[in-house]
């Protein structure tokens, strides 16, 4: 009431009506220097090299891919890792952060306005002329104003920083989509490897079983003297040598159960128990369509970064171009003081000041000018950046395509081999049993079959995991709401208190 008060008072109906029209007319005048945005145009093929014409007329969508491998606890435990992964959570801090920066350059385009005031008490001393002078009584003053400053942004350096922090908190989202994206990948990647070094295992187990088996029949053909003792040593020791393979598969499970926990933001071993029961290797259910290279430049995260990244740098070229002009300030204050409070906004004493201050750049030894060169450079190597994120990206997808297509190849062959050893080691078992073979011929045959069974799941795992990495080149990955906006540790009692500084 006290300030409305003083408003009029300080500005009379004339005065008012001319600065009004002062302000809008300096706020038309604004303008910018510098280069505008413009998205680059950045060539690429119209379709994939490596891909099957009927898999790339259209992408499918890419959100959820993993559900394609038709795995609940696979899908369970990305659930789990969206919402626990401390990856994500510190993605969704930076968006926050950014967030805030926005908000932060978008106000340094308006004015700023602030009160004080002040309350003295005060006795004025004796007069030293002459030393005849006296005391005086002693008086309280008070005094209450406001003051406001705005800097017009003529040339749009705070529109330029405040377009810059939009294209910063853009990168941010973005960043958040290339952390889950990574992060899917990472828990279907291991799950897949977990689930083939348990079916590893239990090969491993039941073909130390047969060849312990075959072990002893050798150690029963010894004693009756049909046989020798190199072949008992060989079989004891190819039982041996398999069952310690166990060992070494076991330990690699372990792992990557350990890594499934931390990336579903809990202690390593937590999904031991829930994941020691042996399950089948997830396999994807037909081909993938991979659409058009062009699709790249909107689906994937890491291209989107990089060209919000040049954008942002542009933006910043044409802030540092504007600090080399005049820049113009409107300032002005209103004051009152009086002996009583109460007669602040009545009868008091009013002062009051408004107008302008320009500031004019004549000369900085070059270093406003070295500022826009250097914005300048800055801005060609994040351009740089986005063109080698693209071909990056374009690469990405090339290779995953032979890699899924040509394993897929593979993997028949290797099927077809492991069937032929499947019947060779049984022959070979029966001529051993009648005699009409040697246990070379046995041991030559145990070890190709197992050999060709274990190449047989490796392979499998890596059609699945090829299938995740096209899924991630492509840009697949979550498609469902993420709240950025609560902070991950939250502050109480932060109102006016006793100063503490915790534990020294």
């Amino acid at each position: 009431m006290i300030m409305n008060r003083l408003v009029k008072k300080m500005l009379p109906n004339p005065s008012r009506k001319t600065l009004l029209p002062l302000l809008a007319a300096t706020v038309l005048a604004g303008c910018a220097v510098g280069p505008d945005y413009k998205k680059p145009d950045m060539a690429v093929p119209a379709a994939w090299g490596a891909a099957e014409p009927a898999a790339a007329v259209e992408a499918l969508s890419l959100s959820h891919w993993w559900t394609r491998l038709g795995d609940d606890q696979l899908n369970s435990l990305v659930e789990e890792a969206v919402t626990g992964n401390l990856d994500v959570a510190a993605a969704k801090a930076r968006i926050r952060e950014a967030r805030a920066s926005y908000r932060q350059a978008f106000g340094a385009q308006f004015p700023e306005a602030g009160i004080a005031g002040s309350a003295t008490r005060a006795k004025t001393g004796p007069d030293s002329v002459g030393g005849t002078g006296s005391s005086g009584d002693p008086y309280s003053s008070y005094r209450a104003g406001l003051d406001a400053s705005w800097e017009v942004d003529l040339f749009g350096a705070n529109r330029r920083a405040a377009e810059a922090a939009r294209y910063g908190l853009d990168a941010a989202e973005q960043d958040l989509r290339s952390t889950l994206l990574s992060l899917i990948g990472d828990v279907a990647l291991n799950y897949v490897e977990a689930r083939g070094y348990q079916a590893r295992i239990s090969l491993a187990e039941r073909t130390a079983k047969s060849q312990k088996e075959t072990a002893g029949l050798t150690k029963l053909k010894f004693q009756a003297g049909s046989t020798s003792a190199v072949d008992v040593a060989n079989a004891a020791g190819l039982a041996a040598g398999t069952e310690a393979g166990v060992a070494a598969l076991k330990a690699a499970f372990a792992s990557s159960v350990h890594r499934l926990s931390v990336l579903t933001g809990k202690p390593p071993v937590t999904l031991m128990d829930r994941l020691r029961d042996t399950a089948p290797i997830p396999a994807p259910d037909g081909p993938v369509a991979t659409g058009i290279p062009a699709n790249i430049l909107m689906s994937r995260p890491d291209v989107q970064i990089a060209e919000r990244q040049y954008a942002q740098a542009t933006a910043r070229v044409g802030q540092a171009m504007a600090a080399r002009y005049p820049s113009i300030s409107l300032t002005g204050s209103i004051n009152t003081s009086a002996f009583q409070i109460g007669d602040l906004g009545k009868n008091s004493t009013v002062s009051w000041s408004f107008g302008p201050s320009i500031n004019i750049p004549l000369f900085n030894a070059g270093q406003l000018k070295a500022a826009v060169d250097i914005a300048e450079a800055q801005r060609d190597q994040y351009f740089i950046s986005y063109q080698q994120a693209v071909l990056g990206a374009l690469e990405d997808v090339e290779n995953a395509i032979v890699s899924f297509s040509r394993e897929r190849e593979r993997y028949q062959g290797l099927a077809t081999s492991a069937r032929a050893y499947q019947e060779a080691n049984r022959l070979s078992q029966l001529r051993y049993k009648h005699g009409s073979s040697s246990f070379l011929d046995v041991l030559d045959a145990e070890r190709a079959l197992y050999s060709a069974e274990d190449s047989l799941l490796q392979s499998r795992v890596a059609i699945t995991s090829n299938f995740i990495a096209l899924n991630k080149a492509l840009g697949g990955g979550w498609d469902g709401e993420m709240d950025a906006g609560e902070p991950l540790v939250k502050d109480t009692g932060t109102g006016p208190h006793m100063a503490s500084f915790g534990n020294q």
